[in-house]
């Protein structure tokens, strides 16, 4: 490896492995707290349950897949996929938050969630891309 990667690929490298720790913890809570997650999944959605523990099961695979280079590039546009498909429910989310909530510093965590999803759906697929510099 070119001297020249080495701290990219360090980086990268770290990215990986405290995404894919994270997206394995975060899974758990599906399991564990569901009826807390259940109340961010939209009422009118049918089988809210069922697609809490589906996406428990995916953020568990994702997150373990982020760890072993065999699976990394799936894990990563996996866990992309999820993090768009999570959308509706963390707007759904923040919509009852402001309609029933007073004003706290808890607002603070709905106006930066969905700009923070983006930087991580990037991140996630970024610290999976080879990098390898070009022929010419």
């Amino acid at each position: 490896m070119n001297s020249h990667y080495k701290p990219l690929y360090t980086i990268k490298a770290i990215l990986r492995t405290v995404i894919g720790l994270a997206f394995v913890v975060a899974s758990t809570f599906h399991f564990t707290a569901a009826e807390t997650q259940l109340k961010i999944i939209p009422p009118f959605l049918p089988f809210r349950r069922a697609a809490l523990y589906i996406t428990g099961i995916f953020e568990l695979l994702g997150g373990y897949g982020m760890l072993f280079p065999r699976y990394r590039r799936w894990a990563s546009q996996g866990l992309a996929a999820l993090l768009v498909a999570i959308v509706p429910a963390n707007i759904y989310h923040a919509y009852m938050y402001f309609k029933h909530s007073k004003p706290s510093k808890e607002r603070y965590y709905h106006y930066c969630r969905m700009p923070l999803q983006v930087v991580l759906i990037l991140l996630t697929l970024w610290s999976t891309n080879q990098d390898v510099p070009s022929k010419s």
